[in-house]
């Protein structure tokens, strides 16, 4: 299993203990591109332009409800291709 597979399954076993570093590889090893940034709401975008807002928890965790909202584009976008 790949670095980025074991990344992935612990963002979908357990996405409260992901941390923002994490959640920022994540994105960008699926393709997603930084846009821009407005105080501390960071804007991705998927290749598909699904647009994510996202920003970092108090406890330097990603939030984990942006961390599903992903998986759930990142789902969608792999049944596309199949």
């Amino acid at each position: 299993m790949t670095k980025r597979e074991k990344l992935l399954a612990r963002a979908i076993n357990n996405p409260k203990d992901l941390s923002f570093g994490e959640f920022h590889t994540l994105l960008r090893q699926a393709g997603w591109i930084f846009d821009h940034q407005k105080g501390n709401h960071q804007i991705w975008y998927s290749p598909k332009r699904h647009r994510l807002p996202i920003q970092e928890g108090r406890d330097g965790k990603a939030k984990s409800y942006q961390v599903k909202q992903f998986l759930v584009q990142y789902e969608e976008s792999k049944n596309e291709k199949v």
